[in-house]
């Protein structure tokens, strides 16, 4: 583990002063390691208007292109991970965890073809901001093995950098002063929440949280009457926009 690489790559990233030099930086820290690319992202923000865009990027040729072609942004294990994830974690580790996702085998697909381009494997780690899921880090290619110090490392290089970006594109401001919900949900009413907006039914929700399908509607039901919605898309969609959900 080279400690002293990622050490630097912070020092150098605080006095950098364009994009450019925090690119090349980003990729010498990557590339470091034994990874070919990268993304840095920012996550969908309703209530600020904001789709999902790009901070800084490094993917393997035609792979963009083949990725929003075929949709994959809608059943991506990765994408579907993150919206609940609190701490970095592996792109297979988000395959395996939605074992009941009905979507599992175009996952699986996904990920085979993501190989073909020398994606085979890579990590993930979350952003927070003051009210949830802001943004993204992801690296990939070959197979490695990062242990917990390295992945304690790449996750503070992950907060530095997307908040850098920002500061260089002037919209950290922007994303620091998103006003707070003063709607408050239970772990599980949360989870319940997170399942929804992934298109579960209550049945597959009660298999993936291995409670009674009955269980489930008594928190769908409880949920309505919280957010004052009208059916399961409005909860979603309300959820969404006061940033429960991300």
């Amino acid at each position: 583990m080279n400690i002293t690489m990622i050490v630097q790559f912070l020092v150098l990233l605080g006095e950098a002063k364009t994009q450019e030099q925090v690119d090349a930086q980003l990729e010498g820290l990557v590339s470091s390691y034994g990874f070919d690319f990268y993304s840095v992202l920012i996550q969908p923000l309703p209530q600020l208007k904001l789709q999902r865009s790009v901070l800084a990027a490094q993917w393997p040729e035609n792979w963009t292109e083949l990725y929003a072609q075929r949709k994959y942004s809608l059943i991506d294990p990765t994408l579907r991970w993150l919206r609940a994830a609190q701490r970095p974690f592996r792109w297979k580790e988000a395959l395996l965890t939605l074992k009941a996702d009905p979507h599992r085998q175009r996952m699986k697909r996904m990920m085979q073809e993501a190989g073909r381009h020398g994606l085979h494997d890579g990590y993930v780690f979350p952003i927070h901001g003051r009210n949830g899921l802001v943004g993204s880090f992801a690296i990939g290619g070959q197979p490695v093995d990062l242990s917990p110090a390295e992945l304690n490392l790449f996750d503070a290089a992950a907060k530095a950098v997307f908040w850098k970006l920002l500061e260089l594109r002037h919209q950290a401001d922007i994303f620091e002063n998103i006003p707070l919900s003063d709607l408050q949900l239970t772990r599980r009413e949360m989870e319940v929440t997170l399942l929804l907006a992934n298109g579960l039914t209550s049945n597959e929700i009660a298999k993936e949280l291995d409670i009674s399908s009955h269980t489930v509607d008594w928190y769908i039901n409880g949920l309505h009457e919280k957010f004052g919605a009208n059916n399961r898309q409005h909860l979603i969609a309300l959820a969404f926009r006061l940033a429960l959900i991300a």
